[in-house]
């Protein structure tokens, strides 16, 4: 946990530099991929994921250690041969993991997040799930276990693969050549964002593209078939915590309604969107039927609130990296209550560009929280005259919200589009 914590100190300011540097190239280039809204969005959703992993919040069901202690066969010494084979390992691990998840209702649900933004650029390859609180896909990982590479080589592994997937999540890049036969590139994974029908579901490989090649899910981008990107259900809002549990409580809501007991238990383990009968008709969701005619999500909102929701974001952004610095050096409980309160700032932050006119609500919880903080530790987490600077932050934060508190303030402006 808290090495994790010291590698996101380097990790999340980089990315953020680079979405800053793809917006700008847009920008130069006329053609920007990254507007501003959806961006605030994406990074939101990023922080929201590191916070939890960094606070630890999920659960193995039976963790690769138990695995590596019952079926190695040797142990092999930590060469660079060694990472590499784990390297291996984990990208078969998670083009496995990804396909259940977009096959299986329930686990769709933790991986829908990231396909939400009806954009398609760095930001949103940010968008990960804080909805993942159980691991259920270890078990993909015993080839590796059987062969003995060491955990702690898995564990410095695994956040090193997930960071490589971050670079092809552009559409500035087009395809190529011979690299298009051996990793996944940018063409490759517009055409897995993609909700045309002639692209649904596939290339589900996250490193190494052969895995599609061998399973059956490769589809190369058609010159004649511009990738949409989104989801089917559209997740029409800002919010993180929103998108996360929509497709969750969609779930919970067909199987309380469902009469047979067949379906209760099964809705979970069906094909992703399946329903019982007659569910659609009864109970309708919204569904895109025509991926090149639907309205995007786009509120207008004013160039204020805009600019506010960027500003808040660093601010978010300074928290969480101290946060991250204090892992091993605060109590637990401390730094429970310390993501706790940055959660709660997140859901904030994206609620107000949700245009939620009572969002001033949840600002002001927040400032009953930071009392109680200053009450409970005298300080902001150990930093002397810290908490008056929250303080002189905060108050302004809760009065900001409070004028967006009707809806025509927040129509002034439309945000430029890209």
């Amino acid at each position: 946990m808290a090495e994790y914590g010291k590698i996101l100190l380097i990790a999340m300011p980089a990315f953020l530099v680079l979405v800053l540097l793809e917006k700008l190239y847009g920008l130069f280039k006329g053609d920007d991929t990254v507007p501003l809204d959806d961006a605030v969005s994406s990074l939101s959703s990023g922080m929201t994921n590191s916070l939890k992993d960094v606070l630890g919040l999920s659960i193995g069901i039976i963790s690769y250690e138990w695995f590596f202690s019952k079926l190695a066969l040797f142990t092999i010494e930590n060469t660079f041969i060694v990472y590499a084979v784990a390297f291996v390992a984990i990208d078969f691990y998670g083009y496995w993991s990804h396909r259940f998840s977009h096959k299986i209702n329930l686990f769709w649900n933790q991986h829908v997040i990231h396909h939400s933004s009806e954009e398609f650029n760095l930001a949103c390859a940010l968008r990960q799930p804080i909805s993942s609180f159980f691991k259920f896909f270890t078990f993909l990982l015993i080839p590796a276990a059987i062969f003995g590479i060491p955990s702690e080589v898995v564990a410095v592994v695994l956040p090193l693969h997930l960071f490589i997937q971050f670079w092809y999540h552009t559409r500035h890049v087009g395809k190529l050549g011979f690299i298009e036969y051996i990793l996944v590139t940018p063409s490759h994974h517009r055409v897995h964002h993609a909700i045309n029908p002639e692209y649904l579901d596939k290339n589900l490989s996250q490193v190494f593209i052969f895995w599609d090649f061998l399973f059956g899910t490769f589809q190369k981008e058609l010159d004649d078939v511009p990738p949409v990107y989104g989801i089917s259900r559209p997740a029409r809002t800002r919010n993180p915590f929103k998108i996360n549990f929509q497709h969750l409580i969609i779930l919970i809501k067909d199987a309380w309604r469902s009469q047979g007991l067949i379906d209760k238990l099964t809705i979970w383990f069906r094909p992703t969107g399946w329903r019982p009968m007659g569910f659609e008709e009864k109970y309708p969701v919204q569904k895109i039927e025509d991926v090149y005619n639907f309205p995007k999500y786009k509120p207008e909102i004013s160039k204020g609130l805009l600019y506010w929701s960027i500003l808040h974001l660093f601010i978010v952004m300074f928290l969480l990296l101290d946060l991250f610095s204090r892992v091993g050096e605060l109590p637990f409980l401390h730094l429970l209550v310390y993501g706790v309160y940055i959660f709660v700032t997140i859901y904030s932050l994206t609620d107000l560009m949700d245009k939620n006119k009572w969002n001033w609500i949840i600002e002001a919880s927040r400032i009953i929280g930071l009392i109680a903080i200053g009450m409970w530790l005298g300080d902001w987490f150990g930093h002397d005259g810290v908490l008056y600077v929250m303080a002189a932050y905060q108050v302004p934060s809760f009065f900001i919200s409070f004028s967006f508190r009707n809806i025509s303030g927040f129509e002034k402006l439309e945000i430029p589009q890209s």
